[in-house]
């Protein structure tokens, strides 16, 4: 029941080849790429000769990555929080200044602000982006004429970039346990599970009529804010509701101690462990932060097959805390990354970061390095994590399969080959660079659906967007002054 927007202007089949390529969780050699006519990888061939009517790339490939949890309004807040002038401030203090940000958008500053964020995420390496989309109504409450036009403008943004977008409208209806109502300002969220299923399926129907997966790769899922913010018997409806539906479910979780003690004083148990005495968690569920988690709930989530999204920049910016990710991936959990509130949108400096909390955290190097997994033992960090990524990102996305390989969809990134991080290492090690050797160079060429998206650095709307992001600015700034 995922809505997946195919493209009605679908390329030709066509042929790329790079002499390094990363290709099963490692880079191999002489790499033939075939993009078919619906835009996914028709073939992906190793240690092949180059046909004289393929394309050489420019430099080594790897498949672009899925950023599994973002809220895109954020970006126009991104670096504008970083100043204290009371005794303390935390991640409450925080939201509360950022729900004036999200008080004064509209949906064209909406379409500026995320155009531009997605062409950013572009250059850090990702290439589809999942909107946790609480932006539902007016300021106040007020509903839209059109009730989905806060999410059409995000798929504008998408279409503006170039990016693929998994739109997550989101269940949430008030402020605490102890709190059955919205606060004032936060009025502009409210929905209900019946809202939450009906906008997630109106929003397909909508991409499919309109011809949008011409323009970008769409679809849509489900989310949950947070067990704080949705009652219980409405979290089991929208569950009811979506028995059928196969695409992905997300909800933040634990990811504040004040989160945690609340919960246990409302329902006896922390977050991780009610969501899971509750039977719900399966392979759809996403629990975006899980920082704080106990190894009983570690294990309750690696056997319901439910999947964990990190956001360390967010996490670091909010000072959240450290999830116990040795944990999680000894558990098998897959571990997908996410820009969050924007203070960093780039994967390469997410994963650097994931690895660096725990080196200082444990006083160890190399934490996140599995040579003992049972399954697929992996030395190298980075090539833990970003395995790790790319299968929780594609699951997150509500995307089957993500890689490179035969049926994912034809997402692509090139390294610049003249990045000085490269220069001069066995290609073995050149992730371990891309990852752990900084600063590197953006991204050369990203590849989404089978369409460059950016080309030698370049995007074709750079200008317009940028103007247009300046301008929103100018707007928000204004009112939420």
């Amino acid at each position: 029941m995922t809505v997946n927007a195919m493209r009605e202007d679908a390329p030709p089949q066509r042929l790329f080849w790079t002499p390094a390529a990363w290709v099963g969780g490692r880079w191999r050699d002489d790499v033939l790429l075939e993009v078919g006519a619906d835009g996914h990888w028709r073939r992906v061939e190793v240690n092949t000769a180059p046909p004289a009517e393929a394309e050489r790339l420019a430099g080594p490939a790897l498949p672009g990555l899925v950023d599994a949890h973002s809220h895109a309004f954020q970006r126009a807040f991104a670096g504008l929080a970083e100043r204290r002038e009371g005794e303390a401030d935390d991640f409450w203090s925080w939201r509360d200044r950022m729900y004036r940000v999200a008080n004064a958008v509209t949906p064209e500053t909406l379409r500026a602000i995320a155009a531009h964020l997605y062409v950013e995420l572009l250059r850090g390496g990702y290439t589809q982006v999942c909107e946790f989309h609480y932006l539902q109504h007016a300021p106040g409450g007020r509903p839209y004429d059109d009730p989905l036009a806060l999410s059409m403008a995000l798929a504008d943004a998408a279409a503006d970039a170039g990016i693929g977008l998994t739109l997550l409208p989101v269940l949430y209806e008030r402020a605490g346990f102890e709190a059955p109502a919205l606060r004032p300002d936060q009025q502009r969220f409210h929905a209900g599970a019946e809202d939450v299923w009906q906008r997630s399926l109106e929003f397909g129907r909508r991409v499919a009529a309109a011809g949008r997966a011409a323009l970008v790769p769409l679809n849509a899922g489900l989310a949950v804010h947070s067990v704080r913010a949705a009652a219980a018997a409405s979290i089991a409806h929208l569950r009811t509701l979506a028995e059928g539906f196969d695409g992905p479910i997300h909800i933040h979780v634990a990811e504040q101690q004040a989160e945690l003690r609340d919960c246990l004083a409302a329902t006896g148990r922390t977050p991780i462990a009610w969501l899971a005495s509750q039977g719900w968690l399966d392979a759809r569920w996403q629990l975006v932060h899980a920082t704080h988690a106990a190894p009983d709930e570690i294990a309750a989530v690696g056997a319901s097959g439910a999947g964990v999204v990190l956001c360390p920049s967010t996490e670091g910016n909010l000072g959240d805390g450290l999830a116990d990710v040795p944990a999680w991936l000894a558990a098998g959990v897959d571990l997908a990354i996410g820009s969050d509130s924007q203070a960093t949108r780039s994967w390469r400096e997410e994963l650097r970061w994931l690895e660096y909390g725990q080196r200082l955290k444990l006083e160890r190097r190399n934490v996140c390095a599995q040579p003992g997994h049972a399954r697929a033992p992996q030395p190298d960090t980075a090539a833990s994590l970003f395995e790790s990524a790319r299968a929780g990102g594609g699951r997150a996305a509500g995307q089957a399969r993500w890689g490179l390989e035969a049926g994912a969809r034809a997402d692509l990134l090139v390294a610049d080959p003249d990045d000085a991080s490269l220069a001069g290492l066995p290609h073995a090690r050149w992730l371990d660079a891309l990852v752990f050797s900084s600063p590197s160079r953006p991204w050369r060429d990203v590849m989404v659906g089978g369409r460059w998206a950016l080309r030698q650095h370049h995007h074709p709307h750079v200008e317009r967007v940028t103007a247009a992001f300046a301008q929103a600015m100018a707007e928000v700034w204004g009112s939420a002054a």
